[in-house]
């Protein structure tokens, strides 16, 4: 699967358009898809990054300079939508493309329609776009309606943090924390890669008027490209306490291991959401007020109610924080329930779902599924792991083609085979299903986007079709994950054991 990504950072525009579709684009590699990133602005860090995790990257020529959030004249969308079909090569040769860029609305979109079979959009301010998904992560109450008339009636619309995307390493430092409670004892300032208004200097400077200042050791990220980065690393130099990370790839340890932070609105927020990390949120752009807001409503973030960040300000909202434990350990709980890390996986997994089509077989099918079928680790799964002659399978498949109520379905992804499923509908206990992939197919996730396909397909050929049932064999753990993930209850299981042969002499001694 071949996808194209569409992002720009630069210190105006700050990193998190980028970090977040690069944590996409290794979820998307571990799958088996091949990444190539289209930038007209990329810091030289994040560009080591791209390339450091193995993804393609083709430069575009620079786009106006305009506030972060207002959208490109239509004149430079299309400059930058001629620029971007002739680094993908103009034909639909793209599984899918991905943009998350404020400056590039429905005319790009519709422009690179020519390039990519299908286009995922991420969002943050409820724009319109010519997408087949659309992907905001941020926490509204009305999330879904905030993008109803501004996309395609068709379009899948994901919404809610539940959907973050978050590199694996929040996930699996979530494993071993805990809801935060009692006193501070570590301090993180995560003000963004960027912070071109040196906000972090701020911080530091208010944490240093707390009575309690002496006893917090303080962790500082920042961005390679930090204006302030040279004062900054002086300042640690004489502070004991204060510890300066630079481009730091440690994020989600640091979290862990923090007990408050001082951060910015934008994805970190969900990044400390997942960790349980309590945090006194400020907003450093436009776009993040309205998220922020309903953070603190929703009781995640503590946002200050005024604007202003000067260091007096920002001290008095941190000794609030730091003075109530209680409140602390809310905000640790309730952004925890709100995050679990597996965004990345949920969006990716629908991508390659939609990505794998399904068909009737035909007689043209009769050797392949012979060959597949005969796999050892095909027949190793099944319920009759002997293998298959030949004739046996042509008349099975002659009578299987034939029968009106079964089904066999071929599974395809950029016209490769993934798998096979069959629909027996009058199976005793209602709408049998088998699967299987082809030995040759290793990417994650191809079982459960075939699965997903060929259930859509049922559902619309066949919308009478009884409740489907799987008969799993019991030491099949990859099928029990299968079905389960798809939404399969678990209903009977049935044990089986072998009596020891009856011999009358031992019995009789």
């Amino acid at each position: 699967m071949r996808i194209a990504i569409r992002a720009d950072a630069a210190v105006a525009l700050g990193s998190g358009h980028v970090m977040r579709c690069l944590a996409l684009a290794n979820g998307l590699q571990a799958r088996g898809a091949h990444l190539t990133f289209l930038c007209a602005a990329l810091t030289p860090s994040l560009e080591q990054l791209i390339h450091a995790h193995g993804h393609e990257i083709f430069r575009l020529p620079a786009g106006p300079e305009l506030a972060t959030e207002a959208s490109w004249p239509l004149q430079a969308q299309d400059a930058d939508a001629q620029a971007s079909l002739q680094a993908l090569g103009g034909s639909p040769a793209w599984d899918w493309l991905v943009v998350d860029h404020y400056g590039l609305g429905p005319p790009w979109e519709t422009a690179l329609r020519a390039a990519a079979y299908r286009l995922l959009a991420i969002d943050d301010l409820a724009r319109a776009h010519n997408c087949d998904v659309l992907l905001d992560v941020n926490h509204f109450e009305d999330a879904q309606a905030r993008y109803h008339g501004r996309v395609p009636a068709a379009a899948v619309v994901l919404t809610g943090p539940r959907h973050a995307l978050l590199r694996p390493e929040f996930e699996s430092n979530r494993r071993d924390v805990q809801p935060r409670s009692g006193p501070v004892r570590r301090l993180l300032v995560l003000l963004g890669g960027m912070d071109a208004n040196n906000v972090t200097g701020r911080a530091i400077e208010a944490i240093g008027r707390l009575p309690q200042a002496r006893d917090i050791d303080v962790d500082v990220v920042i961005g390679t490209a930090h204006p302030a980065r040279a004062q900054l690393e002086s300042l640690a130099a004489t502070q004991p306490r204060l510890h300066l990370h630079v481009q730091s790839n440690e994020i989600a340890a640091l979290c862990a291991r923090a007990d408050l932070a001082i951060g910015a609105g934008g994805g970190a927020t969900w990044e400390r959401c997942c960790l349980g990390l309590p945090t006194l949120a400020l907003c450093l752009a436009p776009n993040q007020r309205e998220v922020l807001a309903a953070g603190a409503r929703a009781g995640f973030l503590y946002v200050p109610d005024s604007e202003s960040i000067d260091a007096d300000t920002l001290a008095a909202h941190l000794q609030a924080l730091v003075d109530n434990s209680g409140l602390r350990g809310l905000l640790s709980r309730t952004g925890m329930a709100l995050v679990d890390g597996q965004g990345v996986s949920r969006v990716a997994d629908l991508m390659l779902r939609q990505a794998v089509t399904v068909r009737p077989a035909t007689a043209s099918d009769s050797a392949a599924l012979w060959a597949w079928r005969n796999a050892p680790r095909v027949r190793l799964a099944s319920r009759d792991s002997s293998p298959i002659s030949a004739e046996s399978h042509h008349a099975w498949f002659t009578c299987a083609l034939a029968a009106p109520d079964r089904v066999l379905l071929v599974g395809e992804r950029d016209g490769q085979p993934v798998g096979v499923v069959r629909f027996d509908l009058s199976a005793q206990d209602g709408t049998e299903v088998s699967i299987y992939l082809v030995p040759e197919d290793n990417a994650r996730g191809s079982g459960s986007a075939l699965l997903a396909a060929a259930e859509a397909w049922l559902a619309r050929e066949h919308p009478q079709a009884p409740a489907l049932v799987a008969h799993v064999m019991g030491d099949n753990t990859a099928s029990h994950k299968l079905f389960e993930r798809a939404g399969y209850a678990r209903v009977i299981t049935c044990y089986s054991k072998e009596l020891p042969t009856w011999n009358p002499q031992t019995a009789s001694a």
